[in-house]
This record gives C-alpha cells, structure tokens and sequence, in this order.
C-alpha cells in the first residue's frame, strides 16, 4: 500500500518569511551552507549526547560526519548528516513553524519598504537557517528518519507556501537535504554553487572549525610517478574519485590567539549562537593548576528574542578533552549572564557526566566561579576603557544583568558597580554608583531613587520637588526588574538606598534633617483636627493623613511605608498572576499651599461643610494620578472636577 502524502500550509509568519527567501531579500546568499552545516553540526552533537544515557544509539556514532554532494542535471547540491534525525512530529514543528515574536513586526518593516533586507536577527534565529536555502534553490527535499526509530519521512517545498511529507525508506538514521538550485545568474549576484571550488571557498570560510569532518567526493586526474614523484614517461592520466575533508576540524578555542584572525573567531560564534551579528566582545581564558580547563565566550551585540524565555539555551557549550557533552549547561553561568555564548572545555571532567551530577560536581563549580569572574573582568574593562560599547552592550543587556542583584548575592557589590543608571542629574545620559558618589552632597548619607513606568512620569512626580529644590540627586528607575532588586538590595559603599516615595523625605545633613521634621510636626500639629477629618473621610483608601516635607509645589502625593510594596511592583505581581491584600498608603498634604490653607479655613468655619468631602475625594484622585494611576472611580472623579470648574468660574 502506497504511503499517504500530506500536504500542509506553513504557519503563517514562516509562509511570508519564505516568501521573502524566494525573492531574495537578502544579498549575501553564500549563508545558506554555513546555516546547513551548522545544523547538521548541530544533529550530531545532539546525537552524541543522547548516545550518553541511549546505549542503543552508540552504533550511530562511531563515523560522525557530514557530507556534502553536486549533482548536474538537474544542477544541486545536498547536505548529508547521520546525527540525531527527525521523526514527524519535529518536522512538523520545527520545519513547518517559526516559533519566535517579533517576525511579523519585521516582516510588516519590509513591506512597507522601510528596510531593505531581512534582518540578520531575524534570519539567523530559531528555525530560520533553514528557510534560507530558498535564497538559492527552487525546490527542497528533505530527507529523514530520527535515530532509534524505524520510520523515515520525505519533506518537500517548491517555495510556494505549502509543503509535503510523506513516509519514505532510508537506510541510516539522520537527515539529507537536496536543493535543486535556481540558475546562476549573475546580475542576481548568485554564484554556482555546484561547483567544487564554490563549495570549498564557502566551508573554507565560515565552516573551517566545525567539530566533524565535511567531506565531498572530488574527482582527479592521476599520473603514474617514478621514486622521485616525476611522472613516468609515457604515463597516461586517469580519473580517480576520492573523499577529500573540507575543513580543518580545529578546536579554535585550543589554537593560540595569534594564529586566528578576528573574522575567524567572529565565524566560530555565528556557529554555536545561530547569530548573523559579530559579538560585541570575545574573552578567552585558560584555566591552570589543580583542574585544567579552556573557555572562548562571546558577549553578542544584539539581545536575542528568546532572553526571556526560562526553558531557552543559554548558549555555554560544555566540552570535556574536546569531545561535545552539551550545548547548554546552565551550571556553567549564572542567569543574570545567560546572554552570554561559548564553550568551555574541561581536561578533568568524566566523559559520562549527566546533568544531575554535574550540578553537584565540585570541579564545575570551580569552572562557574572563573567564567563568571572573567566576564565581570571583562565588561568592568569595557566600562572603565570602552564606555560607547560598554553603553551598547548595557541597552541590550543591562535588565538581565540587573537581575543578578537579587538572584547572585555572592557577585551582588561586582554587579552593582557594572550597572548603569539615568538620573535627574544625568539629562538623557547614564551615570554609575560611583558617579553618584562623587556628586553627592557633603553629609548624605543615602542613595536616592524613585521607581517608574518613564522618565518622563518619574522627573514630572511631586515626591521629587523638595530633593530637586535642594539640588539631590535621585536615581529613575523605569525597568520592571528595577521593582525587585531594589528591596533586597539595602546599600553600596556605606550608603543606604532610599526610595523618595517611601517614609518622610529625610534630605540633607543630620542637623537639617532635625529642624525640617520639627517644622514639620509643628505644621501637623496646626492641622491636626483638619488631617484626621481627612483620613475619617478617605479610611477605605488610605491609612494616614500627614503633613509633607517633600512638597514643595503640589498639594498632595501618596507615599508608602519603607516596607510597603510600590504601586508599580503590585502591578507586576498582578499580571504576573499573584494576588496581594490591598496596600493602604499615606496621603501627605502641603501645607503651604493655597487649596490646603482654603481647605483649613473651611474646615475651622464648618466642620460639616460638604466641600470638605468633595474636596477630600478630589485630593486623593489627584494624589493617584500623579502616580501614573487612575482614581478608585474615574468617572464620579470626572464629574466632581467638573463641577468645582463650574462653580469656579
């Protein structure tokens, strides 16, 4: 009985990527081999690595290799591997499917015409390699079967939005891919790629270091040879057919530095990341003594779309004498430093290591402390030398690295001096925690912060008036994570953090800290009868009413106790699912200024006067929305605004 075909529509993002491939929409097409090879590349680590606890896969893997093929009529070329395979199902997903955001935002950018070609990013991420193929080929066959499994399947694509797959035969676990190759033309800029130099030039170039032997069969004349290699008189040429290794198969991170060009090294990280992007920075260590070890990481240039996502690689390779363990051994860096991509290989480390050993395995441990000293070295020197790039790496990187400050104790002091904040000292520029020292006041003893959704919102907030009057400087964090860290984070350099939207506003040196909040207590004790009519009317919102030291313009704000969650963290946890008891928080009222000096004399006139309600509601209203939230009940909030405009004019 005949095998069923399937024909199948691509999801819809990766239909109009590949429509964007078929049209050539990016210029350098020699990638497509380089994306190829890197993914059989990627089968035969993969397969290496289930052979470690599959007994019955370790019969696949004692020739490794990929094999590349020509064929002239019609003009193709295939890509061989017998690494892991696929069955069906990750055909289906991983073929058929671009599981990433962001593409269609990319994709909308390129009809519009705002740009001209697909972004590298774009290309070089989950899935996408493959896609490129089409740059150059008319038609693609993969052929397939998943190791340790019986069922091999057939896909097929001519470009036109629909595939085919059906059950096929094939003699050997993992994956054959045949492009039948458009004509080479050369306004289109597209090279043969059937021919042997072509596809020598190409490996030569971004393939050279790949871990297993890429082979092509090349045909050669040979000439019979005397003792001393001349040719024999007389001797005729024959055609031989020979299997010829393509690349060196050199571990780059063992060679020394002076022998591999940066382009090399750049090659090398394009390969283990799937980034089209050179990194932003390389940093080699070698590790000598009791336990022997080598690492070559990369800090990419670009943030890639999956940095938030928990279940992705964090790109360290894991490598024991050479021979692949792992592509993501999460043991080996911290998450705050996920971003960063590279191997490490360990002379000392078992061959048979699992995953739950290597948790516990005290060499490991050893390994992380070195690797995450070198990439701290690292982005130190670049922040002290480099500070445009060091600024480059911080816009892509710097709420991942902030999130070692509650997740790393051990490294939270290193951490703090790396991050970098905007400040209402700052204008639009960043400034450090030692910057901020060396600017702040004689006798201040706190570093001054205020969290928030913008700058814009932050530097408009009145908890600001009275440290902008004194000329303090506060530090606007507009980051989510910044809601975390700043409550487990207590100092730095003997200097307390201190949100200016939490306590009394304590500015200024000890003496003048005394007589503000004397003048302060004298003013509440004026108020007092009008505060406490004030809280009786809003006690389902707020749990205090008090004079402000921290207004100096506006009449109200509302602040919270130091331990009293942020509005904005109660946000963050409430669509991040939680639920937490409503945090009542405490209106402060300016003495000073004129609505609070009317009020006060309405109130001392006619303590029942019902504009002392209306007046209380309008407060708080005005209170939330310097917050950047909206009133308990816009609406009543509107209409009572409206009517004290009416009864004004």
């Amino acid at each position: 009985m005949a095998a069923k075909t399937e024909t199948r529509e691509f999801q819809s993002d990766a239909k109009e990527i590949l429509h964007l491939m078929v049209h050539s929409v990016y210029s350098n097409k020699e990638i497509f081999l380089r994306e190829l090879i890197s993914n059989a590349s990627d089968a035969l680590d993969r397969l290496r690595f289930e052979s470690l606890t599959k007994p019955d896969l370790v019969p696949f893997t004692s020739d490794p290799h990929i094999r590349i093929e020509t064929g002239k009529d019609p003009r193709s070329l295939t890509v061989r591997d017998n690494g892991i395979g696929m069955n069906h199902d990750e055909i289906v997903e991983f073929i058929g499917t671009i599981a990433k955001s962001g593409s269609r935002e990319c994709l909308e950018l390129l009809k519009k015409g705002e740009v001209k070609e697909l972004p590298p990013e774009l290309i070089g991420q989950f899935g996408v390699g493959f896609y490129s193929s089409f740059m150059v080929a008319k038609k693609v066959t993969l052929v397939t079967r998943r190791a340790g499994e019986k069922r091999a399947w057939r896909w097929e694509s001519a470009g036109d939005g629909t595939y085919t797959l059906e059950e096929t035969e094939w003699d050997e676990p993992g994956a054959s891919i045949r492009l039948e190759l458009k004509e080479a033309e050369a306004e289109d800029g597209l090279e043969d790629f059937a021919a042997e130099w072509t596809i020598r030039q190409v490996v030569r170039k971004y393939s050279d270091f790949v871990a297993y032997p890429i082979r092509m069969r090349a045909e050669r004349t040979e000439v019979e040879r005397d003792e001393k290699g001349r040719p024999k008189d007389g001797a005729k040429g024959k055609t031989v057919v020979k299997d010829e290794t393509l690349n060196s198969m050199q571990a780059i991170w063992t060679r020394p530095e002076g022998e591999v060009e940066e382009s090399g090294y750049n090659e090398f990280y394009k390969h283990i990341s799937h980034d089209w992007n050179d990194p932003l920075k390389r940093i080699s260590y070698k590790g000598e003594g009791t336990h022997e070890f080598r690492c070559l990481l990369f800090i990419p240039s670009r943030a890639p779309f999956d940095l938030f996502m928990r279940d992705a690689d964090h790109g360290i390779h894991l490598y024991i004498k050479r021979v692949f363990i792992m592509n993501d051994c999460k043991d080996l860096i911290p998450e705050c430093l996920r971003f960063i991509r590279g191997v490490v290989d360990s002379e000392d480390l078992s061959l048979n290591i699992s995953r739950e050993i290597l948790q516990q395995n005290r060499q490991i441990q050893i390994i992380r402390k070195a690797v995450v000293r070198k990439v701290l070295d690292a982005l130190r020197t670049m922040l002290k030398d480099e500070r445009d790039e060091y600024l480059r790496f911080w816009k892509e990187f710097g709420c991942v690295l902030r999130e070692g400050l509650f997740q790393d104790v051990k490294n939270r002091d290193a951490l703090l001096d790396l991050c970098l904040f905007q400040s209402t000292h700052s204008d639009d520029g960043w400034c450090t925690l030692e910057e901020y020292h060396e600017r702040a006041k004689a006798g201040q003893d706190a570093i001054y912060f205020m969290t928030g959704g913008s700058r814009e919102a932050i530097e408009n907030s009145p908890h600001l008036e009275v440290f902008r009057e004194k000329g303090y400087e506060a530090l606007l964090l507009t980051d989510p994570v910044d809601e975390i860290w700043t409550g487990p984070v207590i100092e730095h350099k003997g200097k307390k953090f201190q949100s200016v939207a939490k306590g009394l506003a304590e500015v200024g040196t000890e003496e003048e800290r005394k007589k503000d909040e004397e003048a302060r207590r004298e003013t509440e004790r004026v108020y007092r009868s009008l505060l406490d009519h004030l809280k009786e009317k809003l006690d389902e919102h707020v749990k205090e009413v008090r004079t402000s030291s921290r207004l100096t313009s506006s009449p109200v704000c509302l602040v919270g106790d130091q331990t009293d969650p942020s509005p904005q963290l109660e946000q963050l946890l409430k669509a991040s699912g939680q639920t937490l008891p409503k945090t009542k928080r405490i209106l402060e009222v300016n003495p000073n200024h004129p609505i609070l000096e009317k009020l006060r004399d309405v109130f001392e006139k006619d303590k029942k006067d019902p504009r002392i309600a209306e007046y209380a509601e309008l407060l708080y209203g005005q209170a939330v929305l310097a917050d950047g939230n909206l009133p308990p009940d816009p609406g009543a909030f509107s209409r009572r605004m409206a009517d004290v405009m009416a009864r004004g004019l």
